[in-house]
């Protein structure tokens, strides 16, 4: 009334969009000040679907209570809530068992005339055809089934929240350990996986899978920002963390600006360790890397897997050949019969990460060579190519030289000792210091070989060579397998010192390297801090010298006790 101007509020509030028509802006935006034509308001107002008068029945439509949402919802009837719990809860237990045993949830084909359409909707038609109550509701309207895909994975979404909730209640107000590695799936997204170690209320320790973040780049930089979020989403202090391990990449454990250094600047109880058992990987893994004789081995092996196991038919050769042996064999009074003893055998193919798995490929070789070399014999003959032939030809020729038969005991006793290593590290019992002390034993076992073993190594190629009919080569003769030709070098030279002490000599100082004198000592700092009756483990001197190297994790009456 005070500007003398006119307004629609109904037109204001519900109007459509569509330009002028029916002269709405001006009782909307603009202004009607002209009262010499008030016919210009019954224009506005209009016939009976004008612009005006829907605006008007919406208006009026809002105001009656009957027709609200919030009505809406409540005029359901306690059957229909019955109905829909029900096939919630159908729902939320097919989710469930597809999580618990981690199998995959969608169908190539879900259609209903599809004969397999996934995990998941095979289950819910399971549980309707073992629940006459639920397989007798109305059909549900629309997408009130609750089985979409977008359905799923909000049930999930609920069932990772909970999870996470119960693990960080467990850990409440304690400190932990954070585990993280970065690997790409099958569709070559870089992922960071992350894990939580803990001592729980009752004293157990706990290992808890969190989160698998994707990561656009695996900087350490950019590992610490997704590490940081991840804390901060979840409420957890930075301050709490005593501990942090990763895998060897420079990124992860780098002196400078790894992920380790950033994190131990703003936490410098956060000690880093890494796991005993990789890194007895690593050491393996540096030393068939590093030799020339030994990467030529592997590869010789990698070649022979793929060729001996390529098909049903030569792996029904090997089997059949190896089992004729072993019956001749028993029949002469070679092997002895009994509960256990002469299993039917075939050929282990190594894994990548597990170099474990290679010592059992050696060991299943030795006993099955005769095996082997006749497999290799009728690829040779009878190949249903030439690749493949000339694959065995150049196999049958390695496999029947000298220089094989030393690679092949020399990695055995080496993979035998730190294979007894690899078995005990893996332990969920380990102890740390039963660790430490199997680490230190099988660095003297090493040197022990290395020190006095070419004998046995070279008494038991020898023996090898003698049973399969292998040439054996004459350690004073000059040696023909060297790279340097123009040097004249011995055989007994070349297996010796070039071979055989080279490799023990790089798998002696991989483990100085990996298995680093500061980390050793931090283990034992950390056992002898927990449980604290573990002190009368160690000797006072050590005890001091620990003290010195972390004087933030004893106190003056740890001091005084000693």
């Amino acid at each position: 009334m005070k500007a003398d101007r006119a307004y629609c509020l109904c037109c204001y509030l519900f109007r459509d969009h569509i330009g002028h028509q029916g002269g709405s802006e001006a009782f909307v935006t603009d202004e009607f000040n002209n009262w010499k034509k008030t016919e210009r308001l019954k224009e506005h107002v209009g016939h009976v679907n004008s612009f005006h008068n829907k605006a008007l029945q919406k208006c009026e439509s809002l105001k009656k209570p009957n027709e609200s949402i919030v009505n809406a919802f409540h005029k359901q009837d306690e059957k229909s809530k019955k109905e829909n719990r029900m096939r919630l809860s159908a729902t939320i237990s097919a989710c469930r068992y597809c999580l618990n045993w981690a199998l995959p949830f969608r169908g190539h084909d879900e259609s209903e005339t599809s004969m397999y359409k996934g995990n998941f909707l095979e289950l819910m038609d399971f549980i309707l055809f073992h629940n006459e109550e639920l397989r007798n509701l109305p059909k549900a309207p629309g997408n009130n089934k609750l089985i979409s895909s977008y359905i799923q994975k909000d049930i999930v979404k609920c069932f990772k929240q909970e999870v996470l909730d119960c693990i960080f209640i467990d850990i409440g107000d304690d400190v932990f350990v954070l585990l993280v590695d970065e690997s790409s799936d099958v569709s070559k997204k870089e992922q960071m996986a992350t894990v939580l170690r803990y001592i729980n209320a009752q004293g157990l320790v706990k290992e808890r899978f969190v989160g698998l973040v994707h990561v656009k780049d695996t900087s350490s930089l950019s590992l610490k920002s997704s590490i940081d979020s991840f804390f901060f989403k979840h409420k957890v202090s930075m301050q709490k963390l005593r501990g942090q391990g990763y895998d060897g990449a420079s990124n992860m454990r780098g002196e400078f600006n790894g992920l380790k250094e950033k994190i131990l600047e703003e936490n410098e109880s956060a000690y880093y360790v890494h796991c005993f058992a990789h890194q007895l990987q690593l050491v393996v893994v540096a030393v068939a890397r590093k030799h020339l004789a030994i990467v030529n081995f592997f590869d010789k092996i990698a070649v022979l897997m793929n060729v001996v196991c390529a098909s049903c038919k030569r792996k029904d050769i090997l089997l059949d050949t190896e089992k004729k042996r072993v019956e001749e064999q028993i029949g002469s009074g070679i092997l002895e019969t009994g509960r256990g003893l002469n299993q039917e055998l075939s050929l282990i193919r190594p894994g990548d990460t597990r170099w474990n798995s290679h010592y059992n490929t050696l060991v299943r070789l030795v006993d099955m060579f005769p095996s082997v070399i006749k497999v290799l014999q009728f690829v040779k003959e009878e190949g249903n190519n030439a690749s493949s032939q000339n694959q065995a030809i150049g196999l049958l020729k390695y496999l029947k030289s000298f220089d094989f038969v030393f690679n092949l005991h020399l990695m055995l006793r080496i993979l035998g000792l730190t294979n007894v290593l690899s078995k005990a590290l893996q332990r969920k019992d380990q102890d740390i210091l039963e660790a430490v002390q199997l680490v230190e034993s099988t660095k003297a076992k090493l040197q022990e070989l290395r020190t006095s073993g070419f004998g046995i190594v070279l008494k038991k190629a020898t023996s090898f060579c003698e049973e399969h009919d292998i040439r054996i080569l004459k350690m004073d003769e000059d040696c023909i397998n060297t790279r340097r030709q123009r040097e004249k070098i011995t055989n007994q030279h070349y297996y010796e010192i070039e071979c055989f002490n080279t490799v023990l000599d790089m798998q002696i100082q991989e483990f100085g390297d990996r298995f680093s004198e500061t980390s050793t000592e931090l283990l034992f700092c950390m056992s002898a801090l927990s449980p604290r009756d573990s002190f009368s483990m160690f000797n006072s001197s050590k005890l001091r010298r620990l003290c010195e190297l972390y004087p933030k994790d004893f106190n003056s009456t740890d001091m005084i006790e000693l």
